[in-house]
């Protein structure tokens, strides 16, 4: 059975946790989204994207399971936009990403910049790629990477579910192997912590307590946002 630490913080400057997420080991499902659009309903917009998540049937198996994510982010786009138009407009939306591990496999479904990372062997990397704008102009050459971090536009993302028309579900996938890590997480943890203290925690610290650790290196490092952190291991 995979190994879970999970932990979810409001921050030091909000009075509401817009961040939401389901661990649901048993199918080897977890998720983490990032809502947006404050009192006016980011809250309601992950909590919807977790909502269809649990709805999902246990007994799915790999292919299945995949799509059955799809079509979760699907319903709950579709949902959040009705809601809004209930509320009279204004944006209301979430990030969402998902990790599917599968016997030797996984699979990760995300929209917006949510992030991925995978840990082997002490070696770290963001395995996702952020939907944002900042981000973009990294790919284009317009900015380095380190210019991104510090970026004015740094929050402003490019995909979400809920805003606009259905937004394209990005897919990774590959290889796992006994003794690996995962790490999911809203960019309330990697806009606030050093991505070197990052993967220094998720590369070297005991999995008992891990995720309350990276909480508090992102509340450490200025913590204006939420933060919420899923850890996965694969058992030896």
């Amino acid at each position: 059975m995979f190994r879970t630490d999970a932990a979810t913080h409001v921050g030091l400057v909000r009075d509401l946790n817009e961040d939401s997420m389901i661990s649901r080991e048993n199918l080897g499902l977890w998720t983490v989204a990032d809502g947006m659009g404050g009192h006016a309903g980011g809250d309601f917009a992950s909590q919807t994207i977790v909502a269809a998540i649990r709805a999902i049937p246990d007994a799915l198996q790999g292919g299945e399971l995949m799509q059955a994510v799809r079509d979760a982010f699907h319903s709950a786009h579709q949902t959040i936009q009705n809601e809004a138009e209930l509320r009279e407009g204004g944006t209301m939306g979430s990030t969402a990403l998902s990790l599917i591990l599968r016997q030797d496999y996984f699979v990760c479904l995300w929209v917006g910049d949510s992030r991925l990372y995978h840990c082997r062997d002490g070696a770290v990397r963001q395995l996702s790629s952020d939907h944002s704008l900042v981000n973009e102009w990294v790919e284009e050459g317009k900015l380095t990477r380190e210019e991104a971090e510090r970026h004015p536009h740094g929050n402003v993302i490019t995909r979400a579910i809920g805003v606009g028309e259905v937004p394209e579900v990005a897919k990774i996938r590959g290889q796992y192997e006994p003794g690996d890590r995962f790490l999911l997480c809203s960019d309330g943890l990697s806009g606030y912590m050093e991505e070197a203290d990052i993967f220094s925690v998720l590369a070297n610290d005991p999995m008992e307590g891990i995720a309350d650790r990276l909480v508090q290196g992102a509340l450490d490092g200025g913590g204006r946002d939420n933060v919420t952190v899923i850890v996965v291991e694969v058992p030896w």
